[in-house]
């Protein structure tokens, strides 16, 4: 059996079980691709070279009983490798914190100039902070755009903040970026020029709905209460005081679009751009938080 054939075969195992996507890829080829490639230390951009390799029965074997795992499991792919990518970064990830997916990403990758960002930002922009920074991988991603930045990565779970040293260490950055442990904006060294949050924001209906893979994330990372907007309203209302007068605040809030514009009526915001859409994630400046008539 060739490498193409065994993925082939192992996308309709996929398939046919009803696994859910959404942690890396979008598809059930996508996923035996990847899954299959690492089980045979090979390359994820190997494919297209590769796909005509026969392949010994051990190795079908090994891939197989990969793919059998994922099934039976029902842990995401990144749980299962160790490895998930954002933006062709490499993170290291576990269950203690979820698989990095934010489009935030997305806004940075670009770097410094060309960035989604930047028409936001200024020569004076050198303090951020990533908020609920996870696995820490918006962190990283936010220090290689912009060389001249300092990052504070700020989380509650000291799980997830283990994790996050692993990849500031991998990506030799911890001189840049700082772990630090808060409850969102309680323990933060402000005032900071930017700050960036893909806070727990899924509303109890929808985390009830979840398939097995999303739950089994931290649930403490995607729970935003009855709308999601529990922890948005402490953020959007302490974050102020934590900004310098010309710093921006983007937050990620996924589907939750119609829950915040009820939760914050008439608050200025910009939807930014991203591969899913211009309701995934909001800019918000200091001047109107600072302006907005909290009830």
């Amino acid at each position: 059996m060739t490498l193409i054939d065994l993925i082939t075969a192992q996308s309709a195992r996929l398939k046919q079980a009803g696994v859910s996507f959404g942690h890396g890829t979008g598809n059930a080829f996508d996923e035996a691709a990847w899954l299959v490639l690492w089980s045979l230390g090979l390359p994820l951009d190997a494919l297209e070279e590769r796909a005509k390799k026969d392949l010994t029965a051990d190795e079908q074997a090994t891939a197989e009983g990969l793919i059998t795992r994922r099934i039976e499991s029902r842990l995401p792919a990144a749980y299962l490798t160790k490895e998930a990518w954002l933006q062709n970064v490499p993170f290291y990830v576990d269950e203690r914190t979820i698989v990095p997916r934010s489009f935030i990403a997305e806004l940075l990758a670009d770097g410094e100039g060309t960035g989604t960002l930047d028409a936001w930002l200024s020569d004076t922009t050198h303090k951020v902070l990533d908020l609920c920074t996870g696995n820490g991988s918006l962190a990283v991603i936010a220090a290689m755009a912009y060389p001249e930045i300092v990052v504070d990565a700020a989380d509650v779970s000291d799980d997830a903040l283990a994790v996050a040293r692993i990849n500031v260490e991998r990506h030799k950055l911890d001189r840049r970026i700082t772990l630090l442990r808060s409850d969102l904006l309680a323990s933060v060294r402000g005032p900071y020029d930017l700050i960036l949050c893909n806070p727990p924001y899924v509303n109890s209906q929808s985390m009830q709905a979840l398939p097995a893979e999303y739950r089994a994330e931290p649930a403490l990372a995607l729970a935003g209460g009855d709308d999601g907007m529990d922890l948005v309203r402490r953020i959007l209302r302490e974050a102020p005081k934590h900004m310098t007068a010309d710093a921006v605040l983007v937050l990620e809030i996924g589907n939750e679009r119609p829950h915040f514009e009820h939760a914050f009526r008439r608050l200025e915001v910009a939807w930014l751009e991203t591969s899913a859409g211009d309701d995934q994630v909001l800019l918000v400046t200091r001047e109107s938080l600072s302006k907005y008539r909290w009830s």
